[in-house]
């Protein structure tokens, strides 16, 4: 067995994750009280949302998504390659029936001279069995199937990726699209109070305490606000089309009832960074590419020993189908032959040195998905500690503005202030109250994006073993 034994290589991990260490939980929302009791997801991991709605979208996209159909199908054609791969070890044997007639002239010689005579016809009945078998003495076939088998490992973990990936995604777009609907809400009720303004500045002006110039800005802010509102539909329907595609539906049979977002975003169990190494399917797939060119190095070499073949043959033959069957109509032979390249140029060396090549290419790209890996988690960990105090803050700013616009309000009511001082405020107040919302979206889908970094609960323990690939079962 020729070839190098193939051994994980090491990547560079931290003790812990920096951005959100257990200190900081009792500052970040969701934190706080359910701190993680377990140290990796488990099973459905969009269930920690508590959103009826998005586990019915989710189970959707496992049976209908046909970009998860189509990398399925993707594994079971590198499964495939395995059992294609693993007939190698084996002995090939055919079966060759034939029944022949020929007609042959008789001759007769006379002195020198050579006379035909007449000609007799016979038939020839063959039935041949012939097999070869290449043994694997260097481990050619047996690096083959290995490498076979891991490039399947790799396509499968790519499928679990796939699937994750676009878990995520349903679930993103899920919290973008009830987002809108917190917006439309929002500038709903904003309306309302802007047409209460519009309201009370006309009937100032129609009372004469009122100027003209007021209810000219109350009608522009509030048609202006309509127009806001009109075009939140643009984007909830993107959303919405969006899901429908990732579920397997049609987007004009598909819709989603009008909720506001619930922003309840949950502690997360993101473990030690070193689990991170196997619970991440696309940092598993690169390694198993590792191992299949680590195989593929051995078959480069296997290539610089000697190839043998058996072979043999055996059957029946005669010339009548009544005695084709008798004992002494059989026949065989048996043989085997050698092969060995002795000048090539340097082509079995320069082919080992492609496959090297190759090999330390699947390391770098290991090791690089190792350092992404730990970028996103360390991302989403940073953006949920972050937003917590920026939604804090942003709060007092919406509070604040409240205030604002509140005596501004009673100013004007006054006629001590223009109405311009009410259309700031009211501007300052909506602008913060939809930061608000846009920050409680992007916290949400911060939450979702963690999961994905930290592997979405699926462990490399999940990937089918080299047994498993060959069985019978699909």
């Amino acid at each position: 067995m020729v070839g190098p034994k193939y051994h994980t290589p090491t990547a560079a991990t931290a003790p812990v994750y920096k951005e959100l260490a257990p200190a900081d939980y009792k500052n970040t929302d969701g934190w706080k009280v359910a701190q993680p009791k377990d140290d990796a997801l488990r099973g459905k991991w969009w269930e920690i949302f508590n959103d009826p709605e998005l586990n019915d979208l989710e189970e959707k996209v496992n049976v209908s998504n046909q970009t998860i159909a189509a990398a399925a199908a993707n594994f079971f054609a590198s499964r495939s390659l395995v059992k294609e791969a693993r007939a190698q070890l084996f002995p090939t044997v055919s079966v060759g029936p034939s029944v022949g007639l020929q007609r042959s002239p008789v001759t007769s010689a006379s002195g020198s001279t050579t006379t035909t005579s007449s000609s007799r016809t016979f038939a020839d009945y063959s039935l041949p069995f012939d097999a070869s078998w290449q043994p694997d003495l260097f481990g050619r076939i047996r690096n083959t199937v290995r490498a076979a088998a891991y490039g399947a490992q790799a396509t499968a973990a790519d499928l679990e990726n796939t699937r994750l990936t676009l878990q995520t995604e349903v679930a993103v777009d899920y919290f973008d699209l009830r987002g809108q609907d917190s917006l439309k809400r929002l500038l709903d009720s904003t309306i309302d109070a802007y047409q209460k303004s519009l309201d009370l500045t006309t009937a100032l002006y129609q009372t004469g305490i009122g100027a003209e110039e007021a209810v000219a800005q109350a009608e522009t802010q509030l048609e202006a606000t309509k127009a806001q509102d009109t075009a939140i539909g643009i984007q909830r329907a993107q959303f919405e089309h969006a899901i429908a595609m990732l579920t397997g539906q049609p987007a004009s049979t598909f819709s989603i009832p009008v909720k506001p977002l619930i922003p309840n975003p949950p502690a997360i169990p993101i473990g030690l960074p070193s689990q991170l190494l196997e619970r991440r399917p696309d940092i598993a797939s690169a390694e198993r590419l590792i191992a299949q060119a680590n195989a593929q190095i051995g078959i480069a070499r296997a290539a610089y020993f000697p190839t043998i073949t058996l072979t043999g043959a055996a059957g029946l033959e005669s010339s009548s189908i009544t005695t084709l069957f008798n004992w002494q109509s059989r026949f065989f032979s048996i043989g085997a032959a050698g092969v060995e390249s002795l000048f090539d140029a340097g082509l079995r060396r320069a082919t080992v040195e492609q496959f090297q090549a190759q090999y330390n290419e699947t390391v770098a790209n290991y090791r690089q998905a190792v350092l992404v890996a730990f970028q996103q988690v360390e991302d989403n960990l940073s953006t949920l500690r972050i937003l917590s105090a920026e939604i804090q803050d942003q709060d007092k700013a919406v509070d604040a503005a409240q205030r604002t616009l509140a005596l501004a309000t009673d100013r004007y009511q006054l006629g001590i202030d223009p109405y311009l001082n009410v259309i700031t405020a009211e501007t300052a107040l909506l602008s913060n109250q939809e930061t608000a919302v846009n920050l409680r979206i992007a916290q949400m889908t911060a939450s979702g994006g963690l999961i994905e970094a930290l592997g979405g609960g699926w462990d490399a323990t999940q990937l089918p073993s080299p047994g498993q690939l060959v069985s019978k079962v699909p």
